[in-house]
């Protein structure tokens, strides 16, 4: 029987979850878990998702999100303190909901809708040693990300981490630092666009052209399996369909 291969690949990682959530629970239980359900709705997810992140788990209070890029992670989870900073403004401190986070970068094996290895445990160790409302990285997360984003994090030296024989090299944020970053705007994704061409013969050969503000990122040319040409664009994500122009075709 033939051994099913392992998926592998390089991934930000994000843990995050509510600090003193038992304590916040054990005080007003549905009054805690309709707040954090209006965190999630209205700030958390939508942040995540602008940033390219997608959620991977719920472990009730906490979060494990995977990101593509570690500065949209880092961005991202930026955004999401400061967003709750704003938030907790008129809230006691005692039913205040902060965020712990932590983020790593690294080889992540894939199963399903999971990820495992020690990037995730990594990542939760971070989450742990971060202040209520403050982000801790890594120092490889840190040395992705120092020519890219302007934010200056404290070495807060090295620490262990459970199953990794290597000490990891800690950097944070605290809450008072987060407010006072700048606000780093995320880039949505391109949009892509299908034309289907269905009077086209195979041998035809196509221009177009893009209005000049709005530049392409990739095109494709192929045939369907039924013969008729597509056109596929990947466009900056202001441009419209109306702004595409197929001029005239000839053989």
């Amino acid at each position: 029987m033939k051994e099913q291969q392992i998926e592998r690949r390089l991934a930000a990682i994000l843990a995050m979850d509510v600090a003193g959530y038992s304590r916040l629970m054990g005080v007003d239980e549905v009054a805690t878990l309709r707040a954090l359900q209006a965190h999630r709705k209205e700030l958390v997810d939508p942040t995540i998702a602008a940033h390219h992140g997608r959620i991977v788990k719920t472990t009730g209070d906490g979060l494990l999100v995977e990101f593509a890029s570690v500065v949209d992670a880092v961005a991202a989870t930026a955004a999401i303190q400061r967003g709750m900073a704003s938030r907790n403004a008129d809230v006691p401190q005692e039913r205040r909901i902060d965020f712990r986070a932590g983020i790593n970068i690294g080889d992540v094996i894939v199963e399903g809708d999971d990820i495992y290895v020690d990037g995730v445990n990594v990542a939760a160790r971070l989450q742990t040693l971060s202040e209520p409302g403050g982000i801790c990285i890594s120092r490889t997360v840190r040395d992705h990300i120092r020519d890219k984003l302007p934010f200056e994090f404290t070495d807060l030296g090295e620490h262990t981490v459970k199953n990794i024989a290597r000490a990891v090299r800690v950097y944070g944020f605290n809450a008072a630092e987060i407010a006072a970053l700048p606000e780093i705007t995320a880039v949505p994704p391109p949009v892509q666009l299908s034309i289907w061409l269905p009077q086209i013969q195979p041998w035809t050969k196509c221009a177009f052209t893009i209005a000049r503000s709005q530049p392409v990122i990739f095109m494709n040319f192929t045939l369907s399996t039924a013969g008729s040409p597509q056109l596929q664009l990947s466009l900056a994500p202001s441009q419209t369909m109306s702004e595409i122009m197929l001029p005239s075709m000839s053989p």
